[in-house]
């Protein structure tokens, strides 16, 4: 992913749109993966999700918030609330708020992150050369998916429980970082305002407005 961050912020927020840590899951050791076509029925299926997150980055450095998904393609992670680093996902973009900046957030295309498979309005992961890899570790079932046409663009490792619930993602960008979110607490449903995502509504807030 791009070098989009002040060096203070990039330690705790490196790789928001790309790249995955391994992770060890405690779990039934002799579980079996779950079809592609379960896990591409249940993220269709995800409407509103409220979680806490961890992320850790590729430097080992940890930092925590809360995440707000809101299907199809969009994202909120707050990383403290207020002015402190949030990364929004909406119309099309991603745009990442440094808080030791004056300057607009840094936008790019969320069709050019691997979120995008993630958030997209029709999953399927049966697709052409989308899944890289499709295994159980730990009674966990982990999906490695690229865009076939870009597979520049970095992967995401999407890591499922046998109910199935997401448990995490990991995404590895073009340069072979990593950062991994793991969720908790998560609450499915229940109403957000499309307000929450809006780029510029929160730019204009913090008084870095748009061009």
């Amino acid at each position: 992913m791009k070098q989009i961050l002040s060096a203070p912020v990039r330690a705790s927020l490196k790789a928001l749109a790309p790249a995955l840590v391994a992770l060890s899951f405690a779990g039934p050791a002799a579980a079996e993966k779950l079809p592609l076509s379960t896990i591409s029925s249940y993220l269709n299926g995800l409407g509103t999700v409220e979680a806490e997150f961890t992320q850790i980055n590729d430097d080992g450095s940890r930092s925590q918030g809360a995440v707000t998904i809101k299907r199809p393609g969009r994202m909120r992670l707050d990383y403290g609330g207020g002015d402190d680093a949030l990364v929004l996902v909406s119309g099309g973009q991603v745009a990442v708020f440094d808080p030791g900046s004056n300057e607009p957030p840094q936008r790019f295309p969320l069709s050019q992150t691997p979120l995008s498979l993630m958030l997209a309005r029709n999953v399927d992961l049966s697709k052409a050369k989308m899944v890289v890899s499709h295994t159980e570790q730990n009674g966990d079932t982990v999906v490695r998916a690229q865009d076939p046409d870009h597979p520049e663009y970095g992967s995401i490792d999407m890591i499922f429980s046998a109910t199935p619930v997401l448990k995490a993602w990991v995404i590895h960008d073009e340069t072979g970082g990593s950062t991994t979110v793991q969720l908790t607490r998560m609450k499915l449903g229940g109403s957000v305002s499309d307000g929450e995502f809006n780029i510029r509504t929160e730019a204009k807030r913090r008084g870095t407005p748009l061009d």
